[in-house]
């Protein structure tokens, strides 16, 4: 199966739940932490994408060149990537963020309206930005209105097209119906951006890697408008079970949500839903009672909580071997001092 990327939208499609407030700071601490994990695209700005900090989507305390020149100031690998929707965000604008350091845009448009955006895709490309088109609503149209739409951003020039569901109100069947007759139809990659309105994003992102997509969407904890995104560590973690090749690594991403983003919540009163023990759980398939038990080792031996469960996972332990988890986490303890 070819690689999947991944685009990471908590510092924009995430900045909804803190009222479009993250600062340059916050956004230098968590585009790092995003970067070092190996995400391909971070997504920057205001929910609502350039020039979004108005009173119809709400003001921002913070100028949006700025938040991107912080990012870009700090990231080394990933594309910058920001989000244009016309009539809201213009070329001009495009173009004072690719000075400031964007390198990457997504263009995005009601899923039955993409001819409004081929200006601004063939400006994005004449300005060398990785261009992305991106349908949104698209559990509105039907899978022959989604191809049709999606063919004309191909023809000007995208190098993704996006099947957006905006709503979170698309199944997997839906979700596979669409993705399946875009990319027996299109010469370039599909990509699948989910919100988890019915509990279905990571579902749907699965069902739509499976019918064909290469970029999925994430943001770190789920973070995002309505009942959130795709959470991105859970992404990894499953895309790691389901033996993808992507170029995150798990450890890294969870570690972005705990230690950069969860601090720049909490300093704006927000908790991170996404509870990432019972994920490192479920990856390792041990019983969710081990908890308790390995971080307690954890911490005695000075080991990494993960590895412990890991290991258990590995080693297929069950209710009554709670003995193991001392053992373990002593074995990994003697591996790192050697």
């Amino acid at each position: 199966m070819a690689r999947i990327y991944l685009t990471d939208t908590t510092l924009r499609d995430g900045s909804h739940t803190v009222s479009h407030q993250f600062s340059p700071d916050d956004v230098t601490k968590v585009a790092k932490a995003l970067d070092d994990a190996g995400i391909d695209l971070i997504e920057i700005g205001h929910g609502d994408g350039l020039t979004g900090s108005t009173i119809n989507y709400g003001f921002s305390d913070y100028k949006e060149l700025d938040v991107i020149r912080a990012a870009a100031g700090v990231v080394k690998r990933a594309k910058v990537t920001v989000l244009l929707i016309p009539g809201i965000g213009s070329v001009e604008d495009l173009e004072e963020a690719v000075h400031a350091g964007a390198t990457a845009v997504r263009v995005a448009t009601h899923v039955t309206e993409a001819d409004v955006a081929e200006q601004h895709i063939k400006a994005a490309k004449k300005m060398g930005l990785w261009t992305v088109g991106f349908l949104m609503m698209a559990h509105m149209a039907d899978a022959e209105r989604v191809l049709q739409e999606a063919k004309k951003m191909e023809s000007y020039g995208a190098d993704v097209v996006y099947c957006t569901d905006s709503a979170g109100a698309m199944l997997p069947a839906d979700v596979t119906e669409k993705i399946s007759l875009l990319k027996a139809n299109l010469s370039i990659p599909i990509g699948f951006h989910s919100h988890n309105n019915l509990g279905l994003a990571i579902a749907n992102s699965v069902a739509a890697v499976d019918a064909g997509a290469t970029y999925i969407d994430g943001s770190l904890s789920g973070l995002g408008a309505g009942a959130g995104n795709t959470p991105t560590d859970t992404l990894v973690a499953v895309f790691n079970r389901m033996g993808l090749e992507h170029g995150a690594d798990l450890y890294k991403t969870m570690d972005a949500s705990t230690e950069a983003l969860a601090p720049v919540l909490l300093a704006k009163g927000v908790t991170a839903q996404t509870n990432l023990d019972a994920l490192i759980c479920g990856y390792a398939g041990v019983y969710s009672s081990f908890m308790l038990h390995a971080r307690r080792a954890a911490v005695r031996f000075g080991v990494d909580l993960r590895d412990i469960l890991i290991e258990l996972g590995r080693r297929r332990a069950v209710g009554g071997q709670e003995d193991w988890i001392i053992e373990v986490a002593n074995e990994i303890a003697q591996n790192k001092v050697k």
